[in-house]
């Protein structure tokens, strides 16, 4: 596999310390911001693109070191690329911004000439394409039933719901975008609700849905811009409004916007911009 020539640099930099620090191995590190066009918004993940697995301890103390929601992990095995992601506490089964991030790290400094990339996941078989500054993710979507709206979901957000849904996470519906975007959770609280993220939802005034992801199961307060959720909230908003694309925007504080497509036999598209803030080198001894 061949890398850009602005990591020519950074290249020389590693065969020098791998001189120096004889039987050490570097992992190269990207930190990219996805579902943004801009850094310092969107959502940060780190993409460490490696030769052969490490040990699942060493990955997770990384994770755990970058802070950050993800820190995705890349190995070109025989059957193609395989992608891991994990959380500052644990390994996730589908996570949507490190899955764009990964693409973009992929097409850009890897697979040059390629319009699209599949990844191997414990979720399958993930597709992702280039179009244009936008790379499309074609995932999985869940099955949503309706739940009771309890005291126990006001006291966790701070307002009460007017409608909950639960998939892999639990999605409740507010009045509208302000609550969402001025509500406060007690994370404490959100633990002991239904699913793996909490999120908060409602209409949006310039795009379809406005929605917030609240993490603390995963170690993650808030994530900035959450893609798997959307596999939920996108087509729980498809189906109220009767529409296939669906424009959702998170509203965290770095904040990103995700295109969403509804196709059938179960799938949701979704596709969003991304961009490279920094490259490292990680030493692993």
């Amino acid at each position: 596999m061949s890398v850009g020539p602005e990591a020519g640099g950074l290249e020389r930099k590693t065969s020098e310390r791998k001189k120096q620090c004889k039987g050490d191995i570097f992992v190269r590190q990207y930190i990219v911001d996805a579902f943004t066009n801009k850094v310092f918004s969107g959502n940060p993940a780190a993409v460490c693109v490696m030769d052969q697995w490490p040990e699942e301890k060493w990955m997770m103390q990384l994770a755990a070191e970058n802070n950050l929601s993800e820190t995705a992990f890349i190995v070109k095995e025989e059957e193609g690329y395989r992608l891991r992601w994990f959380t500052p506490g644990t390994e996730v089964e589908l996570c949507g911004h490190a899955t764009l991030a990964s693409a973009f790290v992929i097409l850009n400094y890897y697979e040059r000439d390629a319009g699209q990339v599949e990844f191997n996941t414990v979720s399958g078989r993930l597709t992702v394409v280039r179009k244009g500054s936008l790379y499309e993710m074609d995932f999985p979507t869940y099955e949503l039933k309706e739940i009771p709206v309890t005291d126990a979901m006001e006291e966790a957000f701070g307002f009460r719901p007017v409608k909950a849904v639960l998939g892999l996470d639990l999605v409740c519906v507010f009045e509208n975008e302000e609550i969402v975007r001025r509500m406060n959770p007690d994370q404490n609280l959100l633990r002991k609700l239904e699913g793996r993220i909490q999120n908060a939802t409602a209409r949006g005034a310039d795009t379809d849905c406005v929605s917030r992801s609240f993490c603390p199961k995963l170690s993650i307060p808030e994530d900035p811009v959450c893609g798997s959720a959307h596999c939920q909230i996108a087509d729980y908003w498809s189906g109220v409004l009767g529409k296939k694309d669906i424009a959702a925007y998170q509203a965290s504080k770095r904040g990103g916007t995700l295109y969403c497509h509804l196709t059938s036999g179960g799938r949701i598209r979704i596709s969003g911009e991304a961009v490279l803030f920094a490259v490292s080198e990680i030493q692993q001894q």
